[in-house]
C-alpha cells in the first residue's frame, strides 16, 4: 500500500524551525503523521493495522524525508517499532495497538534492569535515543532480567532481555536532546524507576513471532536499518533538489554565470544523483530478497546480512551525496536558514545510528570471507 504522507511532510517542512526550537514534533505535525497511518504500518490486521510490507514503509519514509528529516525519522521509528506487535502476547496486542492513534517507540538495547515481582516485572533504567517519545502512547525500553543481587538470570520460559512497554505517564522524559541535527525528533533520554510492568507486556526482540506471517518473519533489526537508510535517501534527494533551486539563480562572486553553469557543480550533482539512485536500488533489491524469504518461511542469514549491507552502504553513499551538494552550494549553505544546512546537519546525525554504523561492514566482510560471525543482532 502507499501511505499518504504528503500532508505530514508539508506540515513538517513548514514547522521545521519551530520543531528545532521545541526539540520535538509539534502537536499538529504529529497529528498529521498519525493520520497518515505510518506509525502503525506494521500493526496486525487483527487490531485494524495495515500490516504493510517493509518495502512500502521504506517508500513512505523516503518521501517524507524529502520534505523534513525529523518528521520522517519519527514516522520511521514508530513504524519499525510497531513491527514488534507481531511478537506480543495476545492479551496485550489490543491494549497497546488497538487504538487507531497508537504510537510506540523506545530503545531496544537492554540497558535497563528488570526483576521478577508478583504479577510481572519491576523495571528501572535510563535509555537514550527516545525518538518521538513526546507523542508516543506507549514507550518501550530494553532490560536485562536480573536477580535480587543484580546478576543476570533466565526465566524457565527463556525470557532474558525483554523489551518492555510502559504507559506514557510512567515515563520521565529528560531534557538531553541538544544536538547538531534531527533536533525535531525529540530523541531524548528517558527513565523509569521501580516501575511495575504486568506479566507479558513485553516482547523478546529476535525471538519467534506470535503471529506467524511474512511481515513478522522479517528481520526486526534489518527493518530498522532499512528505515534509517530510507531517511538518508530522502534527505539526499532533498539536497539535490535544493542545490538545483539555488544553482539556477546564485552567481558566485566574480562570475556572471549562475552556479548551475559551472562544470564542477554539474559533475557533483551527477555523482550525487548516481549515489542516491544506486543506494535506493540496492536497498530495494535486498528488501525484495528478504521478503521473498519471509514469504517462504524465514529470512536466512545471507539475506539478513544483505539487508544490513544495503542499509549501511546506502546511508554512507547518501551522506556523501549530501556533502557534495553542501560544498557545491558554497557560502550560502552555512546559514541555519539554508535548507541545505538543515539537510547536512540531519544526515550527519542519522549516520550515527548503530544499525548503519561502519562496524557493520566488518560483520558483513567476516561473513563473506566464511569466518565465524555473530549474527544475533543482524
Amino acid at each position: 500500500m502507499s501511505f499518504e504522507v504528503a500532508a505530514a511532510g508539508a506540515a513538517g517542512r513548514d514547522a521545521a524551525s519551530e520543531q528545532d526550537r521545541l526539540r520535538h514534533l509539534t502537536d499538529a505535525v504529529a497529528a498529521q503523521l498519525v493520520a497518515s497511518g505510518l506509525p502503525r504500518a506494521c500493526v496486525p490486521s487483527e487490531v485494524g493495522g495495515t500490516e504493510a510490507p517493509i518495502a512500502d514503509v521504506v517508500d513512505a519514509v523516503v518521501r517524507l524525508a524529502a520534505d523534513d528529516g525529523a518528521t520522517a525519522w519519527c514516522g520511521m521509528i514508530a513504524a519499525t517499532t510497531s513491527l514488534v506487535s507481531g511478537y506480543l502476547a495476545p492479551d496485550w496486542l489490543e491494549p497497546i495497538y488497538g487504538d487507531p492513534a497508537s504510537v510506540t517507540g523506545g530503545f531496544a538495547a537492554p540497558v535497563g534492569r528488570a526483576t521478577e515481582v508478583e504479577g510481572g516485572l519491576s523495571v528501572t533504567g535510563q535509555w537514550q535515543w527516545g525518538s518521538g517519545t513526546h507523542h508516543c502512547t506507549w514507550i518501550g525500553g530494553g532490560a536485562l532480567l536480573a536477580d535480587a543481587d543484580g546478576a543476570p538470570v533466565r526465566r524457565p520460559d527463556g525470557l532474558v532481555a525483554p523489551f518492555v512497554f510502559f504507559e506514557r505517564q510512567q515515563v520521565e522524559l529528560l531534557d538531553t536532546w541538544h544536538t547538531a541535527g534531527l533536533r525535531g525528533t525529540g530523541s531524548t533520554d528517558y527513565r523509569v524507576e521501580d516501575t511495575f510492568v504486568p506479566e507479558g507486556r513485553w516482547v523478546q526482540v529476535g525471538g519467534e513471532p506470535v503471529i506467524d506471517r511474512p511481515l513478522y518473519r522479517f528481520s526486526f533489526f534489518g527493518a530498522l536499518a532499512c528505515g534509517v537508510a530510507a531517511v538518508t535517501i530522502g534527505l539526499a534527494r532533498r539536497a539535490i533538489d535544493d542545490l538545483a533551486d539555488l544553482a539556477a539563480d546564485k552567481r558566485p562572486q566574480g562570475s556572471s554565470k549562475p552556479l548551475a553553469e559551472r562544470p564542477v557543480v554539474q559533475a557533483e550533482v551527477a555523482r550525487a544523483e548516481g549515489a542516491v539512485r544506486s543506494a535506493r536500488a540496492l536497498l530495494d533489491l535486498a528488501i525484495a530478497d528478504a521478503t521473498a524469504d519471509a514469504v517462504a518461511g524465514r529470512v536466512d542469514a545471507g539475506h539478513r546480512v544483505g539487508l544490513r549491507l544495503a542499509a549501511t552502504d546506502a546511508t554512507t553513499r547518501c551522506v556523501e551525496a549530501v556533502d557534495r551538494c553542501y560544498h557545491s552550494a558554497g557560502g550560502a549553505a552555512v546559514y541555519e536558514s539554508s535548507p541545505l544546512s538543515r539537510v547536512f546537519r540531519d544526515v550527519h546525525v542519522a549516520i550515527q545510528h548503530a544499525m548503519v554504523a561502519p562496524r557493520i561492514y566488518e560483520v558483513v566482510g567476516r561473513h563473506a570471507l566464511g569466518l565465524d560471525t555473530d549474527l544475533r543482532q543482524i
